[in-house]
């Protein structure tokens, strides 16, 4: 039974989202969606001869796609070939050798600050609310402040125009079609099925719940436990106890040491083989663990990066585009073998009952692609 604008509208604006995925008039709706903008959707009406009467462009939306969605079939192959013209047009003004080129000159990568994602808030606490020395606050900033900055818009210039690149190589891939314009949930269509695209590493929350389903201490008690036992003193409250630990262990170098750093590694590379046979492992920790701040039940395609040499090398990977073509287009490659029943996960999400359902499905898969001692 064919829906109107209205249900689509709601569906979206309320991240039901299930039924777009399935549904061949859900899906021209989000099609429709991306190439209402200014300028983009005359091009388009011009192109192929269309007529709006409608002069707004929420008007113009709504009047479309009801005009479309008599003839989808025709509908969909108007905008898959207008949106693919678009895309090759798009890829094309990227100098992608010089985005790389630049990406590499970020030598460290640290938000300096506590919450990665609100610096403002951090800067206020720490230097505004928790202090009430006016000299304090005036003797920080050429030093702490101008540092916590500075590190917070590398990272984040880092991780922005990483994230084009990686989007990049998917959209060169015969079976994505990307959308136009930015539309919420939605990065790209594969196989005709809408993807959010999500870039991330091996979570620590997931390798702690792992390890204590394995009956394991956590890492960072394990570490404290292990360098107590080789005669390395440390305080609980010194920052950075996890890297300080891992290195003075290493450069220890008793057998004691070595072999307590080579077990939590082998649980890590053993955690990663476990999630390539069942990718829902990881997707479903990914999904319930989000804070509701950042809440989505969106489809996802979780790209995980890992450096098995050294974890905490993963963040250098979102340039490697030696590394990613390969690994994402060869994902891509297998993905027609997959059905919708593959890729279907229910997760649950505690929280505010009515923002928050308890059970949600989405469609789901998770790409790692991991950097060795050979690649």
């Amino acid at each position: 039974m064919s829906k109107n604008f209205s249900f689509w509208k709601k569906q979206h604006d309320g991240d039901e989202l299930r039924e777009f995925n399935t549904n061949q008039e859900g899906l021209l709706w989000l099609k429709v969606k991306s190439i209402v903008r200014r300028g983009i959707i005359d091009e388009f009406l011009q192109e192929n001869k269309i007529e709006l009467k409608a002069t707004k462009l929420t008007e113009q939306f709504k009047e479309l796609f009801e005009a479309l969605k008599k003839n989808p079939a025709n509908s969909h192959k108007l905008l898959n070939a207008y949106t693919q013209k678009k895309n090759t047009a798009q890829l094309a003004e990227l100098d992608l050798d010089k985005l790389v080129a630049e990406l590499y000159k970020v030598d460290t990568f640290r938000w300096g600050a506590d919450n990665q994602n609100d610096l403002s808030k951090y800067l206020v606490k720490k230097y505004v609310k928790d202090n009430q020395s006016y000299e304090f606050l005036l003797s920080k900033i050429d030093t702490e402040i101008a540092k916590t900055v500075q590190d917070y818009l590398v990272c984040s210039w880092y991780n922005h125009w990483s994230s084009i690149l990686i989007e990049h190589v998917f959209k060169t891939h015969k079976i994505v079609l990307p959308t136009v314009g930015q539309i919420k949930s939605v990065d790209f269509f594969i196989n005709e099925l809408p993807f959010d695209l999500k870039v991330t590493y091996l979570p620590t929350n997931f390798i702690e719940d792992q390890r204590k389903i394995a009956g394991l201490k956590p890492e960072l008690t394990f570490l404290k436990q292990s360098a107590r036992s080789v005669g390395i003193s440390f305080k609980n409250d010194d920052q950075n106890l996890y890297y300080q630990l891992s290195e003075r262990l290493t450069d220890n170098g008793s057998k004691e040491a070595l072999k307590a750093l080579k077990q939590i590694k082998d649980f890590r590379l053993n955690l990663i083989t476990k999630v390539k046979k069942d990718p829902k492992l990881l997707a479903k920790n990914l999904y319930e663990k989000q804070s509701d701040f950042r809440f989505g039940a969106e489809n996802r395609i979780f790209l995980i990066l890992i450096d098995t040499k050294n974890f905490d090398d993963s963040w250098k990977l979102k340039r490697n585009i030696d590394l990613l073509k390969p690994g994402i287009h060869k994902y891509l490659n297998s993905f027609k073998k997959k059905s919708v029943k593959d890729l279907k996960l229910k997760f649950h999400k505690e929280g505010n009952a009515t923002k928050h359902p308890k059970e949600y499905e989405v469609l789901t898969d998770v790409i790692v692609i991991e950097k060795n001692d050979l690649s």
